[in-house]
């Protein structure tokens, strides 16, 4: 199959032009102005941008968490990813303490198998000790996992203490690998819901109010810390305020590099809705925060600061939000995000001139290739890249809504979202997966990506 994409505004983290793109079985095989060249079909792309294909590295699809499990799984999350212009995730397996980092590998390639989109995974690591070290080489080397996920809260179920931490950068470093981390100060938290607990405060105003700015912060830079000691690429998932933001600023004082994700909802919401009768909807970790952390996280990414604008997507039914309607502590954690993305980024970021285009594919699709050993072979319009296209239209105006997002929730976090910019057409791997709101592609296609070392340096 071959397709000639004609006369978009092709752009990329570092260019911006007029062209023709020209793809040939699953890949890119030619760029240029008037391209001579006929094709089995032709896309027209006048007044249109074509940019890659977005990479989510901060999903969690079919996840067991509070005795329920996230209500996307890897067919509906793939598939209403796409439907916003994101044609690859990266999702997080969850090693079970006492059991193998090859155990839970298993479990999550049986979930994946329907995936319609691209995917890869980090590994939680859960349960650090000599055997699990052994593991990790293995998952470097043999499996193409190169990224390891830390917890620094969840006591008891994911929790791992410093000292494990530390060695655990030390075998990734000495391998290849990248450490991520969920950066809170897990005692403390755990010390302040048990107060509000104690005090009757169950409302989801004490989910936020638990987690305060500090929890993140010193969590960061203690990170940061240890990252620097043993000289391992570390990557900071879901920052959401401005004090994190500065623990990793104070880190570049002594010439050091921490990579940090944040994610849309940390640009665009705030812990005012946790006053809503519904507030239970935006109940996540780490929870939203004031409007002078939009500001910190809209600048350090145009500071370079922050590299990438993931979603955390978790995913809960309104009534699976209720098993903690009389207690903030059970309720679920997490939102559904996957689909909106994209046009949320472009829309508050791009069209109200936050950042500029190269900026907005650098953090939704480049950044992310190249921390996690991707690149280029996704995250870029080149040759012999994949065929990852998404056709956007810069002046479409939309509303978001329950109604319309194809993700299995049965409500919006972003209900009546007003946007501008909106995803028409999305080619994975060379076939047309989006197109005219119907999803062209059958669940399998999506394929497992092997990652190697990160392209960035630190």
């Amino acid at each position: 199959m071959s397709i000639l994409i004609k006369n978009g505004r092709v752009v990329t983290a570092e260019s911006d032009y007029i062209a023709d793109v020209f793809i040939k079985g699953e890949k890119i095989v030619a760029i240029g102005k008037d391209l001579p060249i006929k094709a089995r079909r032709t896309i027209d792309a006048t007044g249109k941008l074509v940019f890659p294909g977005g990479i989510d590295p901060h999903v969690h699809l079919d996840m067991p968490f509070m005795g329920t499990y996230s209500s996307d799984d890897y067919e509906n999350g793939t598939r209403a990813a796409m439907f916003g212009g994101t044609t690859m995730v990266i999702d997080f397996i969850l090693q079970t303490q006492g059991k193998t980092l090859r155990s839970a590998l298993k479990t999550w390639q049986k979930k994946s198998g329907k995936a319609i989109g691209d995917y890869s995974y980090h590994m939680a690591v859960t349960d650090f000790n000599d055997k699990t070290a052994k593991e990790v080489v293995k998952m470097i080397k043999e499996e193409g996992i190169t990224s390891f996920k830390t917890f620094m809260a969840y006591k008891g179920a994911l929790m791992i203490d410093d000292g494990q931490m530390v060695q655990l950068m030390k075998i990734v470093k000495e391998n290849g690998g990248l450490v991520t981390v969920h950066a809170t100060n897990g005692d403390m938290i755990d010390s302040l819901i048990a107060k509000n607990r104690a005090k009757g405060n169950m409302t989801p105003l004490y989910h936020y109010l638990s987690q305060p700015e500090v929890t993140e912060a010193e969590a960061s830079g203690r990170f940061a810390d240890m990252l620097h000691y043993t000289g391992c690429p570390g990557y900071i998932v879901h920052m959401t305020c401005e004090g994190a933001l500065n623990a990793v600023r104070k880190a570049t004082l002594r010439n050091q590099k921490v990579f940090v994700e944040t994610c849309s909802q940390y640009l665009v919401l705030d812990a005012s809705l946790y006053e809503r009768e519904d507030g239970a909807k935006w109940v996540m970790s780490p929870p939203l925060r004031e409007k002078k952390d939009q500001v910190a996280l809209w600048s350090g990414i145009n500071q370079g600061l922050v590299q990438v604008v993931g979603t955390d997507h978790c995913p809960f039914t309104w009534k699976q939000k209720q098993m903690g309607k009389d207690d903030f502590s059970k309720i679920p954690n997490g939102h559904p995000a996957i689909e909106h993305r994209m046009e949320l980024t472009y829309s508050e970021g791009v069209a109200k001139g936050k950042i500029s285009l190269n900026k907005f594919v650098e953090v939704t699709s480049t950044n992310a290739a190249k921390i996690f050993g991707m690149y280029p072979k996704k995250g870029t319009i080149s040759i012999g890249a994949d065929a990852d296209i998404v056709i956007f239209n810069p002046e479409t105006e939309h509303t978001l809504s329950v109604e319309t997002h194809h993700m299995n929730a049965d409500y919006s976090s972003y209900e009546g979202f007003k946007v501008k910019g909106k995803t028409e057409t999305v080619l994975l791997r060379g076939k047309v997966g989006i197109e005219k709101g119907k999803c062209k592609l059958k669940p399998g296609y999506g394929q497992f990506v092997k990652r190697g070392r990160t392209s960035l340096t630190i």
